[in-house]
């Protein structure tokens, strides 16, 4: 499981790049880089990590599932996420 700090920091950051979207696309339309330089870095949409929803992990995610590898593979042996099952031929 990840540390309490960093889910947190990413969920700050998800706030931010929610607030600052319209602003940072009105910038943008009119071409004003200064403007958006002036901007919260953490309020670029880029600087969002994708985490894992149960654990928290940053790395293997997959988006359609919102889940790292690892807890993707144990729920769906367990037959936890519908339409998903271990393929054999």
């Amino acid at each position: 499981m990840a540390k309490k700090s960093m889910i947190a920091r990413n969920e700050k950051r998800k706030r931010l790049a929610e607030k600052y979207a319209q602003r940072r696309e009105e910038l943008k339309a009119a071409g004003d880089m200064i403007g958006l330089q002036k901007l919260p870095r953490n309020s670029s949409p880029t600087r969002v990590r994708s985490r894992c929803l149960a654990t928290g992990r940053g790395r293997g995610v997959y988006r359609k599932f919102g889940l790292c590898r690892n807890m993707f593979r144990l729920l769906s042996l367990e037959g936890k996420i519908p339409g998903v099952r271990k393929s054999s031929w």
